[in-house]
């Protein structure tokens, strides 16, 4: 796995972060998600097999995301790559309007490259 790769593949998780705080789900759904997306969360798993199945309590404002005014990257390691996978260990922060933090949660992403494209597939968090 090359680095340019990996940095592509690291691209993809800035971009996902950026829609995220732009609250654009249509970028999310079809630019920085590859679907079937798989999530593991909160004791369970959640599959959106379609873009159009796609949901976020963090746009919704729900849950612990209910105040949620914006997420930040608090680290990014890129713990394996292969052929057209790579696997990130992260932590993120999310932030309430006044910048007073809502939470921090470590997880797991799974980045990978279909149709020339680098996105997000998988991801495993302790975030509702």
């Amino acid at each position: 796995m090359s680095e340019t790769d990996i940095a592509a593949a690291r691209a993809a998780m800035d971009g996902f972060m950026a829609a995220l705080n732009a609250e654009d789900a249509e970028a999310i759904r079809t630019r920085w998600f590859h679907f079937p997306h798989v999530r593991f969360h909160s004791g369970r798993v959640t599959v959106f097999a379609t873009p159009q199945d796609y949901a976020s309590i963090v746009l919704a404002k729900t849950g612990q995301a209910a105040e949620w005014a914006r997420s930040a990257w608090d680290y990014v390691e890129c713990v394996d790559a292969g052929p057209g996978k790579v696997h990130f260990r992260v932590q993120f922060s999310r932030y309430r309007r006044d910048g007073s933090l809502l939470g921090s949660y470590r997880s797991f992403y799974i980045v990978t490259l279909k149709d020339g494209r680098w996105a997000i597939e998988g991801r495993s968090s302790w975030a509702e």
